[in-house]
């Protein structure tokens, strides 16, 4: 906001700022121009000058027209020197609207206009302990007294002095209608009513102690301050704005405690860096909150006194009793307009440029702002969220310019610099205050101490006085006999009768006692200036105590340039199923409940007919996702990029997703946060063969995807686990035979390999499964028709690779084929789904641990037509394994939920 100011202009020593010296360059010009001026080329457009106080502050001076001269034809108006009198005013309107306008000083933080409010406000009483004031009052004061411009100005910068929302720190307690968030302008001044706040007595404290300088007002009939004391650092606390002629100040606010901190320590090591000082003071706190992405912008501001700093909207997504989802923006963006910004979501939904909105409110009130965005149905609302950022005012960008008038002359300050140039101010202001008092103090002792002399010859002062024609004879006579001074005899003169009595006697004493401790006090002070900072520390301090409070905006150590929807993606756990037609999706885990063995479960998936689930985990929506396909390749994406979808949905084509080739599906699936050199992916395929290659190789990404492993004709990807060094590979086969052994027997390869052979397989059996363990835990199979077990990886033979393998599970037609292994702890819990999307997840240890050859219990109940498809293991708590236990490493591809609460089997869904 541009403020108005009286036309003071500069001497003609003071110095020319760099960058107005550049344009008042082209007025010069003019000087070698034409001398005539054509009254034919006039226009009217000077009259439209958007500064609407040019003719009010210069009247015709800057026109450069002599009305009173005509040449000796008596034709067109002469211009005597119109080039050096466009330049003169050009220079004396610039540096008026530099100095006396636009600019803060860099002492106090505040403007002419904004000085002269608090000023007058002070002189006119209207305190915090005293009631409010009509606001056109206090108008009229300033306008009166110090500030002889428009009406509306000084209000409007009234105004904003009272907002919470432009001032960290309000410097003027407002009463009614002081505008709002939303762009809604304040109530006529005639109507609201205002009075100085706490924090603004601190600006004004010791005003009248001689702590500044002073200058004489508009017509030189008062005396107004140069600058205020200032006892807090207010340019940085508040901040400031505004545009000058070729140039322009953006100072963000900051918290008051921490801006004092910072100044305290500058006081204590002068050597203090830019680091240093973030450590106590961050960055900007604005009012409204919100949240400042990155340091880079903050740390260039300070060290350069430019920077640009990043500042995004608080979002919190919820979900509605429907299941639908909407975001609630509860933090604005400093200098936001609220309504503007509704306006501008709802033109950008018209257009079609944001989707997925359905319904925009306001629920602000008193107790803060709230902003809600309704989404529609199976919205995802990080990309909603993603897109406000990017296309609306709820991230913006605000460019730091800490221009501040040093002595009178703008200049571009760092952090270090601002904090100096105020510790300088006070160190003046604390060394004049102490200079006024101990001047005082020592102009009263002296009284005191000729009272003392008085009283002891009482009887020959009154003898004096009585015999004296005159208070000058008796002056005179006084000071010849006792040696008093004018000043003494004066107030000897003036005392008081009762002054004489013992008691006045007593309290002169204890008062000229306090005087003089206060004097050696005062010259000690003036004497050490390490004592004077140590007090502008303690009295900062005691302002901090009163009126500071928690920093509002937070500071995201993640800066952003380009938008990254992960970023705003909140980390929660999702279970992704993956059917043999190739339909993918995911699900919030807590949709499914915990179940007794035995239990029917719940419907999971309505599938196609013939289409069954084939692989069903649970990752973070922050986890990458491998697709390791039949055909050996691998494709990556982020389980946030997966279709959420409800417990009963179907899910999302996979080629949708990723571009499979005809006959191509996935495999295996593996999910990871990193890509680790010492972690490597172990590979089986239907034919036996395994091969381990590092996840280091796997660390990259094409659309069309790339080469897992070379697969021998006839041959197809079965399975791929991660491992780790010192485990066990188990491989089972469909004819129900399991083979162990080393990891290590697998010698590492290359990314585009084959492998080598790891069981083998007779009699047209295929490999079922592979599953990787450190030795200790169970291994559970089950057939197709719901039947299985545990047994304890102990009781396996380990055996070198390429054998046959021992019997895991005796084999039944009524129990159906083996279809599916794991490897599980007491600590694991099982989610098994069935072909017709039937999902139960149960309690391992409530699954029979039998031996390897007995053929398994009911785990799950199933149609006539039914069969089990896939199951997934999760471990849903941390706890020490049991003697003879153990409990196996976590395994990807498997349900990793540690630390989940035990669902009460009471709580079905619907």
């Amino acid at each position: 906001m541009a403020d108005e100011n009286n036309n003071s202009t500069p001497g003609d020593g003071e110095a020319l700022p760099e960058d107005l010296r550049r344009l008042l360059d082209r007025a010069q010009a003019t000087d070698e121009g034409a001398d005539v001026y054509d009254e034919s080329e006039s226009s009217d457009d000077a009259d439209d000058d958007d500064d609407g106080e040019l003719e009010e502050e210069f009247g015709n001076a800057g026109t450069g027209v002599d009305t009173g001269e005509t040449d000796e034809h008596g034709g067109a108006l002469q211009i005597k020197e119109f080039g050096h009198e466009m330049r003169q005013s050009f220079i004396e309107y610039s540096m008026s609207v530099i100095t006396a306008r636009a600019l803060p000083d860099v002492r106090d933080g505040l403007k002419p206009v904004h000085r002269r409010i608090l000023y007058a406000m002070n002189e006119s009483g209207i305190f915090p302990n005293r009631p409010h004031k009509k606001s056109a009052w206090t108008v009229g004061e300033v306008i009166g007294k110090y500030h002889p411009h428009g009406d509306s100005a000084v209000y409007e910068a009234m105004v904003r002095l009272a907002q919470w929302f432009s001032m960290r720190t309000p410097l003027i307690d407002g009463h009614g209608n002081f505008g709002n968030i939303d762009g809604d302008g304040a109530a006529a001044m005639r109507y609201t009513e205002s009075r100085l706040a706490k924090p603004a007595m601190e600006l004004l404290r010791d005003l009248q102690k001689d702590t500044v300088d002073w200058q004489p007002n508009y017509d030189e009939s008062l005396a107004e301050p140069q600058v205020l004391p200032a006892r807090f650092p207010n340019l940085l606390v508040n901040g400031c704005g505004g545009i000058a002629v070729g140039m322009a100040t953006n100072i963000p606010p900051h918290n008051l405690g921490e801006a004092v901190e910072a100044t305290c320590m500058l006081i204590d090591n002068p050597e203090a860096t830019t680091e240093d000082l973030m450590t106590v003071m961050p960055g900007p706190d604005f009012p409204t909150g919100a949240i400042i992405m990155g340091t880079d912008g903050i740390r260039d501001a300070y060290e350069t006194g430019r920077g640009s700093i990043t500042v995004r909207a608080k979002a919190n997504v919820e979900t509605t009793k429907t299941g639908r989802s909407r975001i609630v923006f509860t933090e604005m963006p400093y200098q936001v307009n609220k309504g503007t910004l509704q306006e501008k979501i709802a033109q950008l939904v018209n257009d079609k440029r944001i989707e997925g909105i359905s319904d925009l409110r306001d629920e602000s009130n008193q107790k803060g702002i709230r902003l809600v965005i309704e989404l529609k149905k199976d919205v995802i609302p990080q990309v909603v969220l993603n897109n406000l950022y990017k296309y609306t005012q709820l991230q913006t960008t605000f460019g730091v310019i800490n221009l501040a008038l040093v002595d009178g002359v703008p200049k571009c300050l760092t952090l270090r610099e601002m904090l100096q140039h105020y510790i300088d101010h006070q160190v003046d202001v604390v060394t004049r205050r102490t200079r006024f008092d101990l001047k005082k103090a020592q102009a009263r002792a002296h009284i005191l101490e000729g009272y003392l002399l008085a009283l002891d010859n009482i009887d020959e002062v009154i003898h004096i006085i009585r015999s004296s024609r005159t208070d000058s004879e008796a002056s005179q006579r006084l000071i010849e006999r006792f040696g008093f001074s004018p000043e003494q005899t004066q107030a000897i003169l003036e005392m008081r009768l009762r002054r004489l009595t013992g008691l006045s006697r007593d309290q002169i004493e204890e008062e000229l006692a306090g005087l003089r401790r206060a004097i050696a006090y005062y010259e000690d002070l003036l004497a050490n200036p390490v004592k004077i900072l140590g007090v502008i520390k303690d009295e900062m301090r005691e302002i901090s105590r009163k009126f500071s409070d928690k920093r509002r905006t937070q500071i995201s150590a993640q800066g952003t340039k380009e938008l990254n929807v992960e970023d705003l993606i909140a980390e929660e756990d999702m279970v992704v199923t993956v059917t043999h037609a190739g339909y993918v999706k995911r699900t919030p885990l807590d949709t499914y409940r915990s179940q007794k063995r035995g239990g029917k479960g719940v419907q999971g998936v309505n599938l196609k007919d013939e289409d069954f689930v084939e692989d069903l985990f649970v990752a973070s929506t922050h986890d990458y996702v491998l697709f390791f396909s039949n055909k050996g390749k691998v494709y990556r994406l982020k389980v946030h990029e997966l279709p959420i979808g409800q417990r009963t949905a179907r899910g999302t084509a996979m080629v949708n997703l990723v571009p499979f080739e005809d006959g191509e599906r996935a495999a295996a699936v593996i999910t990871c946060r990193t890509f680790p050199d010492d972690e490597y992916l172990m590979f089986a395929t239907a034919n036996g063969t395994v091969k381990k290659t590092a996840m280091s190789a796997y660390d990259r990404t094409r659309r069309d995807g790339i080469i897992a492993i070379n697969l021998r004709e006839g041959d197809e990807l079965v399975n791929v686990r991660r491992v780790k060094e010192g485990e066990k590979v188990m491989l089972v086969s469909t004819d129900g035979k399991a083979i162990m052994f080393p990891e290590s027997d697998v010698r590492p390869m290359g990314r585009d390999t084959s492998g080598v052979r790891g069981i083998t397989l007779k009699d047209g059996a295929k490999m079922l499964g592979m599953e990787i363990t450190n030795g200790n835990g169970d291994l559970f199979v089950i057939t197709e028709k719901g039947y299985g077990k545990r047994t304890p990886v102990s009781d396996y033979p380990e055996h070198k690779r390429g054998g046959q393998g021992v019997f895991t599970i005796t084999m039944t037609e009524k129990k159906g084929n083996l279809v599916a292994c794991r490897i599980v702890g007491p600590q694991h819990e099982l989610m098994i789904m069935s072909n017709e999307g039937v999902v139960i997840r149960v309690k391992s240890k409530d699954i029979s641990r039998l031996g390897r050859s007995t053929q398994g219990v009911k785990v799950m109940n199933l149609g006539d037509d039914d069969t089990v498809s896939a199951i997934a293991r999760m471990a849903v708590a941390k706890r020490k394994p049991e003697a003879g236990e153990g409990a196996d490493d976590e395994d990807q591809g498997a349900l990793t939920l540690a630390g989940e609460e035990e669902v009460d089997e009471d709580l079905l869904d619907e």
